[in-house]
C-alpha cells in the first residue's frame, strides 16, 4: 500500500519503488475499468499518464537511477558534525533551537553551519526536541460549554 497521502503523491522526479508502482498501475486499472479516463486518475495520483503508459509496457518496470557517484566536496566530517553538536548541547545555547543559535554564533564572529544543516544533524541524533530539563510545553483546549 501507497505511504504517502494523496497531497503528496506523485511530483515530477518521485522515485516509486517496484512494489509501488505494480500497486498504482493495479488502482489506475481498477479506475479505469469503472470508467475514469486514463488521464484523469493518473492526475488525482499526481503523475502524467504518459508514465502509465510507460509503467505498464515495462510492466512495472524498475528505476534505473543510481543517484549521485561521489560525495560533496563540502561535506562535513565528523569533528565538524562533533562540534555542531557539542554546540547545541552547550549550557548557553541548549534551549536555543538552530534558527537561534545560528545568527548568535554569527554575532561573535563564528559559523559552524547553515541552519538546515543544524537542523539536519540534530535530526540524526535525534536531537530535534525540548533539550531543557524542564517540561515540554503542553497544549490546553478549552473546555466545551
Amino acid at each position: 500500500m501507497l505511504k504517502k497521502s494523496p497531497g503528496n503523491l506523485g511530483g515530477r522526479g518521485r522515485q516509486y519503488s517496484y512494489k509501488e508502482r505494480k500497486k498504482i498501475i493495479e488502482l489506475i486499472d481498477v479506475a479505469v475499468a469503472s470508467g475514469t479516463r486514463l488521464k484523469a486518475a493518473a492526475e488525482i495520483i499526481g503523475l502524467s499518464s504518459r508514465t502509465i503508459i510507460r509503467w505498464r509496457k515495462d510492466n512495472g518496470g524498475h528505476d534505473q537511477r543510481k543517484g549521485p557517484l561521489s560525495e560533496p566536496p563540502n561535506k562535513l566530517d565528523s569533528q565538524e558534525r562533533q562540534a555542531i553538536i557539542s554546540v547545541a548541547n552547550c549550557p548557553e545555547y541548549r534551549d536555543m533551537s538552530p534558527n537561534q543559535i545560528v545568527p548568535k554564533l554569527a554575532d561573535n564572529g563564528i559559523y559552524l553551519a547553515s541552519e538546515s544543516t543544524f537542523y539536519r544533524i540534530l535530526k540524526e541524533q535525534k536531537m530535534v526536541n525540548h533539550r531543557l530539563d524542564s517540561k515540554s510545553s503542553t497544549k490546553r483546549y478549552r473546555p466545551e460549554e
